[in-house]
């Protein structure tokens, strides 16, 4: 069509454009960057080569685009194209050519995008760390508890009193600091155990014992605990004490004897047996 054009002697819309672009003394960047259409696309409007643009309706917009910038008439131009392309068929081209965006500039550079993707994972980074931290932070007040309460109440051979407002509760542990001999049975009943620990050995009394009670002839060799804390010495040094209640409350409380219909009377210190 466009040699058609020629053959008349009639100047083609491309011939046009490139004629006013050149009497104002413009480039073909110059256009590209008033219209932000790509160089190459001018290039092929200016030379008519339909084939090398993409489908009519954008060479339309490019057309009249180029024509404003450089002071045409932009329905002018449209109109004149329409007429040179109407013979043009797309189907024939063997170049299929994928548009591009007219503006660069619109995309985001790469370096902004890395810039973007690496603050993303400091931020994540961070709050999983502080996330962390904050556990942490929990779990060692928790550790710390037990071994504060432990130091409230140091164990110590020599008797000492009360604690003030003890924690009732846990399991009662016998610790021997020395080899002693020493006996627990239910009140009036069974023997639980009867026997000698060995320094640093320990018996618990079991949690289902309804009225437990302790006898030995060394009370001084052992080390009550209920729970995490300490209970007092449940006899002097040397003595032998029988009756004495294991439950946790009368231990934490002096270690009573336990309740009986008539009051024991002393005995003569027992020999361990083996």
């Amino acid at each position: 069509m466009a040699d058609e054009v020629e053959a008349t002697g009639e100047a083609t819309v491309g011939e046009r454009l490139r004629a006013a672009r050149e009497a104002q003394g413009m480039s073909l960047e110059d256009v590209a960057t008033r219209t932000r259409i790509p160089t190459r696309h001018l290039q092929s409007l200016e030379a008519s080569e339909w084939h090398k643009l993409p489908a009519s309706t954008y060479s339309m917009g490019f057309a009249k685009s180029y024509a404003t910038a450089i002071g045409l008439d932009r329905n002018e131009i449209g109109d004149a194209l329409r007429l040179e392309m109407s013979g043009y068929n797309p189907r024939q081209s063997s170049t299929v050519e994928v548009f591009e965006p007219a503006d660069p500039a619109r995309v985001m550079p790469k370096w902004l995008v890395l810039l973007a993707v690496v603050a993303v994972i400091a931020v994540i980074a961070g709050l999983m760390f502080m996330q962390k931290r904050e556990l942490s932070g929990d779990d060692g007040q928790a550790a710390s508890a037990p071994a504060s309460e432990v130091a409230a109440h140091p164990s110590s051979n020599d008797a000492a009193p009360a604690p003030a407002a003890p924690a009732i509760g846990g399991p009662v542990v016998l610790t021997a600091n020395e080899p002693v001999w020493l006996q627990v049975s239910e009140k009036g009943g069974a023997n639980l155990f009867q026997g000698e620990l060995k320094s640093g050995q320990s018996y618990e009394v079991p949690a289902a014992a309804k009225a437990p009670v302790l006898k030995t002839g060394k009370p001084e060799a052992l080390r009550i605990s209920v729970g995490t804390a300490d209970a007092p010495a449940v006899g002097p040094a040397g003595q032998t004490v029988r009756d004495v209640s294991l439950r946790a409350a009368d231990l934490m409380r002096g270690g009573t004897p336990a309740a009986s219909p008539t009051a024991a009377t002393p005995a003569a210190p027992l020999s361990p047996t083996r």
